[in-house]
């Protein structure tokens, strides 16, 4: 909810305000023809597919062109004299011609949208691939909605041009050309009174196109919002239910969408103003014809069968210019579709590779932060001068109220974020210096809020790792869930649902300590892993990992303290500082924040169970 202003109304939040790191209003920075050059990159690979499409559009263009100098043929040479003999050898042609565009029609559509397919395939896999990459700040910053419709909707867009709209554009144009030859070779006169009124047409369409593109910019902006608000709301359901503010979303929603419709409306505004002025232009052409051709037919300077032609082209002119129109209308949406594409693509928000990065040492591995310093902002530090040590084997926890920069103590070694200031050490080097994906194989993390993905009970504890059944077994029976999945009917084949949706939080948890330890990491990192799990449940995991943490090293997050007093060190943080460390019993005897900690919790749990 956003707080109201001072008349009391609500104020929506701006995509600045949002703190998108990708800003719509720098949408207009992109020219068409750097937009056009970066889509090539995409239909090189397929350039003999669009250059086969290219090769057919003269054909077509001749096929279809023959037809009216075919009917002028028929009317002046058989008609009017009538003389019919071979009369039905040009109605065969005719015919052909007609079959001819049909076929022609359909190998150059269908080579089309076949290559503009395989286009659109690589450039979304790119999207997806890109964005994968990026950090876990930019996430941060940007609703999934948003990302969302430029992943779907924007690249959809990009279908008409790079299916058929740009080759058909030039097949179109193509075709234009080759009337006005005709037509000039014809007759002059007639020709120079048909196309008089291009020019004003020309200048019309200009003007439009300015609007038009900003009206279909403006309409994925609508959009990505709307995507964004129905994410939101759907993930979040069962807050809106539970606190029956359905109709605050519906409002919310409807404001969105009224947003998105009059978006809408203004595109449909241009574009229908585009197409009526072409027809309204293209009926005044004929008209002109009519008048200016029957005057001339009447003195004998043209021929029936040639002002029959005149109109014909002249409506095969006017049928691509329609045709450019509205192929114009999806370019322009197609460009502003791609505009946010490629905007995305150049988001650059990713944690730094190493040109040559270095081999991660032989194990066991030591851990050092060395005054590390870090902030989600410039201007406001989370993590102050952090400096500590983990040995190898060694088991520490880190406590300390909400917000003290114990989860951030965890994505950075994880290297989620990068650190402000300091370092980061493993055996001594600096984990920037490690591939990205190679120091994050020897993590296993075990979170309090579970992601489980749609699939299988089984895919979702192997994440596509090749595991024999006998390791799976051993796992999931270390951490207590075999019970657990021996009672589902399918066992491992049992279905999750989206975000484990039809799973237990302490069923979910159980599932991630064994997906952790099928990982078999060299350092296993719980952040309040056990918090979702029931008291006897979370004794006989607690048995199971004592034995397994003590060959390995381990870094555990816990408010509940007594989950971490068999620790071999603890690491007291408040707002961002380390200000104790050592053993359970050697803080509870200094008598420090920890301690104060502890009777708090003591207290709190001999008056729940008095």
């Amino acid at each position: 909810m956003t707080p109201p202003d001072n008349n009391g109304k609500k104020k929506r939040p701006t995509g600045a305000a949002i703190g998108s790191s990708f800003q719509e209003k720098k949408l207009g920075e992109f020219s068409d023809v750097g937009v056009l050059k970066r889509l090539w990159v995409y239909m090189r690979p397929y350039k003999w597919l669009f250059g086969l499409c290219l090769l057919l559009l003269p054909v077509l263009t001749a096929v279809s062109l023959a037809q009216p100098w075919l009917l002028q043929i028929i009317i002046d040479d058989y008609l009017i004299p009538g003389e019919l003999g071979g009369l039905w050898i040009i109605l065969a042609i005719y015919a052909g011609t007609i079959l001819g565009q049909a076929l022609f029609t359909f190998l150059q559509q269908y080579v089309m949208l076949y290559a503009g397919q395989k286009a659109l395939f690589d450039l979304r896999q790119e999207l997806f691939e890109h964005v994968q990459g990026l950090s876990s700040s930019f996430f941060k910053k940007n609703p999934v909605g948003r990302l969302m419709a430029r992943l779907t909707t924007d690249v959809e867009s990009l279908q008409e041009a790079l299916s058929s709209g740009i080759i058909t554009m030039i097949g179109d144009l193509i075709t234009l050309t080759a009337i006005v030859v005709i037509l000039l070779f014809m007759n002059w006169q007639l020709a120079l009174v048909s196309f008089a009124v291009v020019p004003p047409l020309v200048i019309c369409t200009l003007v439009i196109r300015h609007f038009l593109r900003k009206a279909f910019r403006e309409v994925r902006v609508k959009i990505a919002r709307l995507y964004a608000h129905l994410q939101e709301s759907i993930t979040g359901m069962k807050v809106i239910q539970l606190f029956v503010r359905e109709h605050v979303s519906a409002d919310e929603y409807k404001e969105i969408n009224a947003e998105y419709r009059d978006a809408n409306i203004r595109s449909i505004r241009y574009d229908a103003l585009l197409y009526s002025l072409v027809e309204a232009v293209g009926a005044i052409t004929i008209g002109a014809i009519i008048w200016y051709g029957s005057g001339q037919a009447l003195e004998g300077l043209v021929t029936l069968g040639v002002l029959v032609a005149f109109i014909e082209y002249m409506q095969k002119f006017f049928i691509p210019i329609r045709d450019l129109a509205q192929k114009y209308n999806f370019l322009q949406a197609a460009m502003a579709s791609s505009e946010r594409i490629f905007q995305l693509l150049d988001t650059d928000e990713r944690i730094d590779v190493h040109p040559d990065p270095t081999p991660l040492p032989e194990r066991p591995f030591r851990i050092e932060f060395k005054n590390v310093r870090f902030g989600y902002n410039d201007d406001e530090m989370v993590l102050n001068d952090i400096s500590f040590t983990i040995e190898p084997c060694e088991k520490v926890a880190l406590v300390g109220h909400t917000g003290a920069g114990k989860t951030t103590i965890i994505c950075l070694l994880c290297r989620l974020y990068d650190v402000t200031g300091g370092q980061i050490l493993i055996n001594g080097i600096d984990i920037r210096d490690f591939d990205v994906q190679e120091l994050r194989s020897h993590f296993a993390v075990v979170l309090q809020d579970v992601f489980l993905f749609r699939g299988s009970l089984w895919e979702n504890l192997t994440l596509g790792e090749d595991l024999s059944r006998t390791e799976v077994d051993e796992a999931v029976a270390l951490v207590r869930a075999d019970a657990m999945i021996h009672r589902m009917p399918e066992g491992y084949d049992h279905p999750i649902a989206e975000r484990g949706a039809n799973l237990s939080s302490g069923q979910k948890q159980l599932l991630a300590f064994a997906r952790a330890l099928l990982r078999r990491p060299e350092i296993l990192i719980l952040d309040e892993a056990t918090a979702n799990v029931d008291t006897d449940t979370e004794a006989l995991i607690q048995e199971a990992i004592e034995e397994l943490l003590a060959h390995q090293t381990s870094l555990v997050i816990a408010h509940r303290l007594s989950t971490i007093q068999k620790a071999d060190r603890i690491l007291v943080l408040d707002k961002g500082r380390l200000i104790e460390e050592g053993s359970h019993d050697e803080l509870l005897d200094s008598g420090g924040h920890y301690s104060k900690l502890h009777q708090l919790q003591y207290a709190a749990t001999a008056a729940a169970t008095a």
